[in-house]
């Protein structure tokens, strides 16, 4: 008796622990307090920034029809100090979504600003920019800065922070299948209204904070532009920290450029974890 009622309370745990995988609808977890990249990154200096802010703690991707519902959870109370009207200002997030796994099929390649690559078999076929400032200035930076990839990005059609949940509603156009066995990587980052050269929307890191710069990184542009990421299982383990700080990982050449980039995998779905022992 003794025996069955473990078995059943160990079954329970894991369970809970599982990443959400049901038709039409994923959810992920991360574990808190990894908001430091590659390990090592700081927050920028400014009191708008508080801790936990970029703290990625959980994911839902819920498709409906032709639209889907998206729901972000942060390790802090969201607030609205750039009065964006969306409820939140600091954050901004990049859903990459890899539908097939399969190597050479979709972009390894970033958007500009985020400094990191994709494994050649989690390639992604589209991504999701979630910001705080309205649709019309994101689309206008997606159409003149992501190249090649513009029409494979879509800004969500409504955008909301309340308590610590930032929640978006975009239409799929081009996005067929089902959830379940899509990719996903979670990129968190900070929305950026003056963003340096062709980056989009997306906060510099440096080698030393500043009032709006991260630190520990790059003065260069070889360092991930990235302070939180899905990592692992997505079950919020504690070894997903490690995990994380092993594909942000980078190396940066004298004159500042990439001698080896950050290179990401997805999570769940089709994606291959044995990709990452590939690119080290």
């Amino acid at each position: 008796m003794k025996t069955s009622r473990l078995a059943v309370l160990s079954l329970a745990a894991a369970l809970l622990s599982a990443p959400a995988l049901a038709a039409n609808k994923v959810s992920f977890k991360d574990p808190t307090g990894d908001d430091n990249g590659p390990g090592k990154y700081s927050y920028p200096t400014d009191v708008v920034y508080k801790r936990g802010s970029f703290d990625l703690t959980d994911f839902t991707f819920e498709k409906k029809g032709n639209k889907a519902d998206i729901t972000l959870g942060f390790n802090t109370t969201l607030e609205d100090p750039w009065k964006t009207t969306s409820g939140f200002s600091v954050q901004m997030v990049f859903i990459f979504i890899d539908t097939d796994g399969k190597e050479g099929s979709g972009s390894t390649d970033s958007l500009p600003g985020l400094n990191v690559k994709f494994a050649p078999n989690n390639g992604w076929e589209k991504v999701i920019v979630i910001s705080p400032q309205n649709s019309a200035r994101v689309k206008a930076e997606v159409g003149s800065k992501a190249g090649a990839a513009k029409d494979n990005v879509l800004v969500p059609t409504r955008t909301k922070g309340s308590g610590r949940k930032v929640t978006a509603t975009v239409d799929l156009a081009g996005l067929e299948g089902d959830p379940s066995q899509w990719g996903f990587q979670v990129l968190v980052q900070s929305n950026e209204g003056f963003p340096a050269g062709n980056d989009l929307l997306t906060r510099k890191v440096n080698e030393y904070e500043g009032q709006h710069r991260f630190g520990g990184g790059n003065d260069g542009d070889c360092d991930p532009h990235v302070m939180d990421m899905l990592a692992g299982e997505g079950k919020g383990d504690a070894s997903e920290t490690k995990a994380q700080h092993e594909m942000l990982s980078y190396e940066c050449a004298e004159d500042g450029s990439a001698k080896k980039p950050a290179t990401l995998t997805m999570v769940g779905g089709t994606a291959k974890p044995a990709a990452a022992e590939e690119q080290k």
